[in-house]
């Protein structure tokens, strides 16, 4: 591996780097900054924390440099809080440019490309060395009890230790930051019905260690840069693997260690199946003393009730459906006739579902000679075949 220089990246900009701590290229910057300074399409591979934001930041700086001159560059990102992440590793590296930024939040559109350069990083597993990936195997009801006295353990052990918790909806992150809180946990919590400023603040109070507890969605999973979280607990076992793989990346970055643990339910089995094959890793058991779960068991479970009761009151859900309208209106869609279609295809849904009952019902009756003359009129039966067709 050789030095930026090496790699045709300006001496300012070598420079710029070894003031940030940064002396010695990624594999993924290594390969991919000659082809960018070449001015080609480029797309590159690699796992979380392996520097691919500056692998495309640095290469446009010296462009910029060379001839700053109007609108120069367009970043497209997942999430808002990913875009002022990136705007942010722009300002720091470009500061000897006086660099000027926009950050626009909203939708999203598509930018056709030439057949780029693509590198991807050839490792056999898909998540970090360093990332030590457990699972807890518990039944539904008593998750939440699973989920306390992890914290509880981590926070006795490790006070100075930051978590993430992701789960599944917005609603369920909102009660469980009410949860935890109510248990005097230091909980702050990230989803999209927060106002953004809201967002951004809480976010910052996680880096800062203000708050040692992060309860979020998946707008959390996705490139942003937390260094100082060493665990990261899955609430709900993601239905993708890809979702699994973002979430934990949020832990042990840029050589760091750090855990990972899933709680996983009776139903999850088969989506655990799938994750470990894409990471090609086998996720190992966590030990939990069952014991000290019980004990708490009933209190946690009063405890979320109590939030729930607390949360329907806010009109959470009210809410959460404006914010669809408004979504809705700024992608330049109808919400009355999205809301319409929506119902017609519940319908037609649920119709369908009813048929291939009543198609199995009368098949079991056929089975077992109980046909009765209604079945027979509504489907016709040939002799002999034991073969079915709707009349």
């Amino acid at each position: 591996m050789g030095d930026f220089s090496s790699l045709g990246l300006s001496d300012w900009l070598v420079k710029q780097c070894k003031q940030l701590g940064i002396n010695r290229p990624t594999p993924v910057q290594e390969n991919c900054l000659p082809a960018i300074l070449e001015g080609r399409d480029c797309m590159g591979c690699a796992k979380t924390g392996s520097g691919k934001t500056a692998a495309f930041v640095l290469p446009v700086l010296q462009k910029l440099s060379e001839d700053p001159y109007g609108i120069f560059c367009l970043v497209l990102s997942p999430t808002r809080e990913l875009a002022y992440q990136i705007a942010e590793q722009f300002r720091v590296l470009g500061k000897p440019l006086g660099l000027r930024d926009c950050i626009i939040v909203g939708g999203m559109g598509s930018i056709a490309m030439n057949k780029p350069f693509f590198w991807e990083s050839m490792s056999e597993t898909r998540t970090v060395e360093e990332l030590d990936q457990r699972y807890i195997l518990t039944p539904e009801k008593v998750k939440d009890a699973y989920l306390v006295h992890l914290i509880q353990t981590f926070t006795d052990k490790h006070d100075d230790w930051s978590i993430i918790i992701f789960t599944n909806t917005c609603k369920n992150c909102q009660i469980l930051t009410m949860m935890l809180r109510e248990f005097n946990f230091p909980t702050i919590s990230l989803h999209s019905m927060m106002k953004q400023k809201q967002r951004f603040a809480n976010l910052a109070k996680f880096k800062a260690s203000v708050y040692k507890i992060l309860i979020a969605t998946d707008v959390a999973a996705r490139g942003l840069d937390i260094p100082t979280c060493q665990v990261v607990i899955n609430h709900n076992t993601p239905g993708l693997p890809k979702i699994y793989i973002h979430r934990v990346g949020r832990t042990a970055r840029a050589g760091r260690n750090g855990v990972s643990i899933t709680l996983v339910t009776q139903y999850d089995i088969h989506l655990v199946h799938s994750i470990e094959e894409q990471i090609q890793t086998k996720l190992k058991e966590y030990p939990v003393e069952e014991k000290e779960v019980l004990k708490i068991l009933t209190h946690v479970n009063v405890t979320r009730r109590e939030c729930e009761i607390k949360l329907e009151s806010t009109d959470f859900d009210e809410k959460k459906e404006i914010n669809k309208r408004k979504q809705l209106i700024l992608e330049g869609k109808d919400p009355d006739l999205e809301a319409k279609r929506k119902a017609e295809l519940e319908k037609i849904r649920s119709q369908k579902k009813l048929f291939k009952q009543k198609i199995q019902e009368n098949i079991q009756r056929q089975k077992q000679g109980q046909a009765s003359p209604l079945t027979k009129a509504k489907f016709g039966s040939t002799q002999g075949s034991g073969s079915y067709s709707c009349l």
